[in-house]
């Protein structure tokens, strides 16, 4: 029988990962049921290495009315978070990409590794 993994490690923090994806960048799904779709990413989970990619992953949940919440019943489409591993950045002629980085002007930009190009950060307003 195999032993019990201490308690110390079970709980050890995980270290949050580098994924060079942002929000709102349009990505490529290029592994899993949704592989060759592209949409903008939604939300980025560092924690769980995670992304929300728009109209990648549906999922139905069948809900029951609730007046009191004003919750309509029926099925509900939703998305669900796919591995950062699982999808590429794409550029702005579509062709995907790695990220790398550079300095440009004191300041770090990410850069496509296949064009050379600088990736626009629409996040920063």
């Amino acid at each position: 029988m195999a032993s019990k993994i201490p308690q110390r490690h079970q709980n050890a923090p995980r270290p949050k990962l580098n994924i060079k994806i942002k929000k709102e960048d349009v990505v490529k799904v290029i592994a899993g049921k949704d592989k060759g779709k592209t949409g903008r990413v939604l939300d980025v989970d560092r924690e769980k290495g995670r992304v929300l990619v728009e109209g990648v992953g549906m999922v139905k949940r069948h809900t029951r009315p609730n007046p009191q919440r004003q919750i309509k019943g029926g099925i509900a489409e939703s998305e669900r978070t796919i591995h950062v591993s699982n999808v590429m950045l794409t550029t702005s002629n579509g062709q995907v990409t790695r990220v790398g980085t550079k300095v440009e002007g004191g300041q770090r930009v990410r850069v496509a590794r296949k064009t050379g190009e600088v990736i626009e950060s629409k996040a920063k307003k």
